[in-house]
């Protein structure tokens, strides 16, 4: 569902945009602002597959090559009835050091500040208090040991996914998340749903569905 597609990293701000178009979400293409700051029912945090993203794009030096697996795509605010605020009007933008801190769990500038125009503004918080409680969120799910660093690719289906991150995950349920799939079987994103408040899993609103296909998934190993 959600768009912007994940790891738009270092020089991808136009890849970013290119890659946000292929999902649900659609807002690579920087629609016109919608809904109000501080204004929705929860969070969905998107993490997503660096060795899927690194294969159609070797050219990310910032994040290619490092060895990363998931890595934080971005902290979206989401309603329950599917609808998401977008490019609330802001004034402000990540500072050098916000940006600093930020590289350590969302490895792309250009990543960083597309998820503050697109997603942070709206949150009611500025830039140092969203990155923080990005950083806070993606802290506290634990990456299945399958997922964390695969030399060889794993073989799960998107239900082998979510049971993964359910097993060490105490308070996760299969309600609570979806896998996200690009050409419907290769690994993209996982997408977990988040309590505005405390950050707690909870269960997600309409219209988040698997997108990918039955059957084993094509999870390319990390490099």
């Amino acid at each position: 569902m959600r768009l912007d597609r994940i790891l738009a990293t270092v020089a991808l701000g136009a890849a970013c945009v290119v890659a946000g178009a292929a999902f649900a979400r659609g807002h690579g293409h920087h629609p016109a602002s919608s809904g109000t700051a501080g204004k929705f029912d929860y969070y969905l945090m998107s993490l997503s597959w660096s060795p899927s993203f690194c294969a159609l794009h070797p050219e990310v030096t910032e994040q290619c090559g490092k060895g990363y697996g998931f890595v934080l795509h971005g902290l979206w605010p989401q309603n329950k009835d599917g609808s998401w605020p977008q490019h609330c009007p802001s004034a402000q933008a990540p500072d050098e050091g916000t940006v600093a801190r930020t590289l350590a769990f969302m490895p792309s500038r250009h990543l960083i500040e597309h998820e503050w125009e697109t997603h942070g503004a709206c949150t009611g918080l500025d830039p140092a208090g969203y990155f923080a409680l990005a950083d806070k969120a993606f802290a506290e799910i634990k990456v299945p040991p399958a997922l964390s660093a695969p030399q060889s690719p794993p073989t799960l289906s998107a239900s082998d996914v979510v049971d993964a991150f359910v097993a060490v995950n105490p308070d996760l349920r299969v309600s609570m998340l979806s896998v996200d799939c690009r050409n419907g079987g290769e690994l993209s994103e996982v997408r977990i749903c988040l309590d505005k408040d405390t950050l707690a899993p909870r269960a997600c609103g309409g219209r988040l569905r698997n997108a990918c296909r039955a059957g084993n998934l094509t999870i390319p190993a990390v490099k």
